[in-house]
């Protein structure tokens, strides 16, 4: 079995933090009030282009290794079932050749994200939890 650079904990923040950010909608309100209880709190699920857990997102992948930022685009595509466990080694190499500072912006911009990590997880017999609110360093 292959081992991951980047620890299962981290991977587990990530898919927390990618569901919530999954849970995000267009613009429902157009017409927003000053005070979010004017709106009845309906603009909290819109993405808006300055969404803190999108700055929380990348800050902490921008944050990661360049080892553990292959790791985790070859984990999403094992995940995506680009491949299987058998070929790890060719799934990230593959990532390591397109490797670049938008890891964050390729991730945020793959639908479901946070499933195929999660299968990715489960293909190295790891599990994760989403009791977590912080990562473990």
């Amino acid at each position: 079995m292959p081992e991951l650079a980047i620890s299962a904990e981290k991977i587990g923040f990530l898919i927390e933090k990618m569901r919530e950010f999954d849970v995000k909608e267009g613009v429902s309100d157009p017409d927003s009030g000053s005070n979010s209880a004017d709106d009845n709190m309906i603009d909290v699920l819109e993405d808006n282009g300055d969404d803190p857990v999108v700055r929380e997102i990348t800050g902490f992948i921008n944050a990661m290794t360049d080892d553990e930022q292959i790791d985790l685009v070859a984990l999403m595509r094992l995940g995506r079932g680009d491949g299987t466990i058998e070929e790890w080694d060719d799934l990230r190499r593959e990532a390591a050749e397109g490797h670049n500072k938008r890891t964050a912006s390729y991730l945020l911009g793959e639908p479901l994200v946070s499933d195929y990590l999660a299968e990715g997880l489960d293909a190295f017999g790891e599990t994760w939890t989403d009791e977590r609110t912080t990562p473990v360093q």
